[in-house]
């Protein structure tokens, strides 16, 4: 990629979000019909243009930043999308509110693990026969996430004080504290502590260093840009909320397949991300973007949910099944294992998409 594309913002990746935003006001007063197949075939067209508008923007803030720094801003706005749909979806009385946050950080965490994973490797092994990364950071982020996981999505299935997969209140509140403290300490490391875990093991070969960093100026209107971006991204999706429920229904899947509608739209950008940092040989940022996303969907949506849910006086659904527990211990056991050397081919790729096929189709017949 050239280097003048860091350096400018296309008009095309501004002029699509406001679109979006003009058509959610248009919606908002009534003059658009969202609910007409004219309304929802704007709606998906915009939602998709916005997403890519979403990467561009991010790529560009993530060469002025410098590595971690672009993968957590990325990380964080992402999660921010993916909390506020949980929260309106969890407070709306649909059918299946209260496994909303539960089927979204599940998936969230299987769409990444293994499908962005997945896809990086093979794509990336396939161009550059193999790839390397550092193995450090990577099993910062693992042990993290592990714990994460286990603690938020299995933990509850075991617990006493409540009857059926969920915490008490008290409970809730200490793993939501403990998930914020975790999360915040591996930020910490990312970024000051530990930041060279997570640089290039190979700095020669960081094609990053051949585009020249935007301006100030430059990178503020991009940041400014990407807010708009993803906040037009969370509110076509949830315009398509509607018509995705019925769509869901009308194909016989169960309800909680919404859930992995959602994690897919909310990590739409930074799958991208990913994997076109993969395809030009910088690996490291393609899993810092992954398990930094993985980290940063758990470690925030559980403490917000919390907060939400506690003085309201709901009890949200957070153990997942017993398919889904053997299923999220073989991805962790499967990470592990992919990113222990450092190196890799697509061999560990396809190991992870397959695991994310069966995750595709427990997910549609449980």
């Amino acid at each position: 990629m050239a280097a003048h594309a860091h350096t400018t913002i296309p008009p095309w990746t501004w002029i699509f979000p406001l679109a979006g935003a003009a058509f959610l006001a248009a919606k908002a007063v009534g003059l658009v019909g969202a609910e007409t197949v004219a309304g929802v075939a704007a709606a998906a067209l915009l939602l998709g243009a916005c997403v890519f508008a979403s990467v561009h923007h991010a790529e560009l803030l993530a060469v002025k930043l410098g590595e971690p720094y672009g993968a957590v801003l990325l990380a964080v706005a992402i999660t921010v999308i993916e909390v506020g749909l949980i929260a309106s979806i969890m407070f709306s009385g649909a059918p299946g509110a209260e496994t909303v946050a539960r089927d979204t950080v599940f998936s969230a965490a299987m769409i990444v693990l293994n499908g962005v994973v997945g896809l990086c490797l093979v794509l990336g092994g396939r161009r550059h026969f193999e790839q390397s990364f550092r193995g450090e950071g990577a099993s910062a982020a693992l042990a993290v996430l592990g714990t994460l996981a286990v603690v938020a999505l299995i933990l509850p299935n075991f617990t006493r004080a409540t009857d059926g997969p969920s915490f008490a209140p008290v409970q809730l509140a200490a793993v939501g504290i403990a998930s914020l403290a975790l999360w915040a300490v591996f930020v910490f490391v990312q970024t000051v502590r530990h930041r060279d875990y997570f640089l290039d093991a190979d700095a020669d070969d960081a094609p990053v260093a051949a585009h020249a960093a935007p301006s100030d100026a430059v990178a503020i209107a991009a940041l400014g840009a990407l807010l708009v971006a993803l906040v037009a991204v969370v509110l076509l999706a949830k315009a398509l909320s509607a018509p995705m429920e019925r769509a869901i229904d009308a194909a016989g899947l169960p309800p909680t397949f919404l859930g992995v509608v959602i994690a897919t739209i909310v990590l739409l950008p930074e799958g991208l991300a990913a994997v076109r940092s993969a395809l030009a040989n910088r690996l490291q940022n393609s899993v810092n973007l992954a398990l930094g996303s993985a980290v940063a969907s758990i470690g925030l949506t559980v403490p917000v949910v919390a907060l939400l849910a506690i003085p309201a006086g709901v009890t949200p659904i957070l153990g997942v099944s017993a398919a889904n527990m053997v299923l999220l211990g073989l991805t962790l056991f499967a990470s592990t294992l992919t990113l222990a050397t450092g190196r890799t081919t697509v061999l560990q790729g396809a190991v992870h998409l397959v695991i994310f096929a069966v995750f595709l189709l427990l997910a549609a017949v449980p």
